[in-house]
């Protein structure tokens, strides 16, 4: 049966990355220093020959896309926005460490959200009609390989959520401008709303 390989890929860092503070849905872009060290990973690394690249609306996202898949076309998907943290974005845990809702938000859980901001139920509801969008997208034109730029938080919980085998989105961080492959077939994807997490990505040159 026909398969079909996504390379899921964090954006690159920005100015609040290197600040420890929580962005969500604020539109940070690439800071100079991350673009510098994107630009650096595809000397070091080896990036897939993809045939279209998914991105969250972000512009962290876009210009990620713009740098390591400069010649490919790009559609947005807008369900591959981060998660919308609410009243804790814009702040560090530092500044949040001493309120009792962010403790217990800290604990997790499904239901748990940020004060005004998204459970991780809701999140995964997000990803699943992300993931059917690019998927139909790519059986219809026959993509075999494509990249999806995406966010932190929504790699992990992703693949968590969706991944085979299973595996604690604690277990799942990865670095700016890498992830994960995954494959999906049509048979696995409409039987259990499941992929295989193949491995890394970008390779090894």
């Amino acid at each position: 049966m026909k398969g079909y390989r996504i390379s899921v890929i964090r954006h690159g860092r920005t100015a609040a990355n290197d600040k420890g503070i929580y962005i969500g849905r604020t539109d940070y872009p690439l800071s100079d220093k991350g673009a510098a060290e994107l630009a650096g990973k595809m000397d070091e690394f080896v990036y897939p020959n993809v045939a279209r690249v998914y991105s969250s609306p972000l512009r962290r996202c876009m210009e990620t896309a713009e740098i390591l898949f400069p010649d490919v076309p790009v559609q947005t998907v807008d369900n591959l926005i981060e998660m919308d943290f609410g009243e804790f974005e814009g702040k560090s845990a530092d500044e949040l460490i001493n309120r009792e809702d962010f403790k217990e938000w800290l604990k997790g859980g499904v239901d748990c959200r940020p004060p005004q901001g998204e459970s991780v139920k809701e999140i995964q509801l997000r990803i699943f009609r992300a993931l059917r969008e690019v998927i139909i997208d790519m059986m219809q034109e026959d993509l075999l390989h494509c990249a999806m730029i995406t966010h932190g938080g929504i790699i992990a919980n992703m693949l968590a959520g969706f991944g085979l085998p299973k595996i604690p989105a604690q277990e799942l961080q990865c670095q700016p401008g890498e992830g994960f492959d995954i494959h999906i077939t049509a048979d696995l994807w409409q039987r259990s709303q499941a992929f295989e997490i193949l491995g890394m990505t970008p390779y090894n040159s």
